[in-house]
């Protein structure tokens, strides 16, 4: 199987099926999910308050859910193979697996499920399969992307 590069901006021509790509780790602290907390306006006890946190089956406080898809997002970008090529996120379809907590690592690991071009969009769309797998390699967040990529005629 062939892998993505991280090079700077691939075009919906420079993509194939099967392709992957995966990013560097990333550690989620705890001024990451006050931060988040604060841009969001969520503030559930079970994200922000230890002691409420302490007596949920996952006994402390864990990172929300979109927060850590917005990390993978910026994981994702960082690897280049978007940049300046990318013309809109179109969509997901996302599944929460198990908890993130403070001090876990995330990456992201995608793989190139399907193209269909979109000559009047000026590009095409690109389906990646994407995980997030924390320190242990477990699976903590799934689905796919759909991403607009534009031609290299456009």
């Amino acid at each position: 199987m062939a892998d993505l590069r991280p090079v700077q901006g691939l075009y919906y021509e420079d993509y194939i099926v099967g392709a992957s790509i995966s990013s560097q780790g990333r550690t989620v602290t705890e001024s990451d999910i006050v931060g988040f907390a604060m841009l969001s306006g969520d503030w559930n006890p079970l994200h922000t308050d230890a002691q409420t946190a302490q007596a949920t089956p996952y006994g402390e406080r864990i990172a929300h859910g979109l927060l850590v898809l917005s990390i993978a997002t910026g994981l994702a970008e960082r690897l280049g193979f978007m940049h300046q090529t990318v013309l809109g996120f179109m969509g997901l379809e996302w599944q929460f697996r198990a908890a993130v907590r403070i001090g876990d690592t995330v990456r992201v690991q995608a793989t190139v499920a399907e193209l269909k071009p979109m000559p009047r969009l000026g590009g095409g769309y690109v389906t990646f399969k994407v995980q997030i797998l924390n320190q242990e390699d477990k699976t903590v967040q799934r689905g796919e992307w759909i991403l607009l990529i534009k031609s290299r005629d456009a």
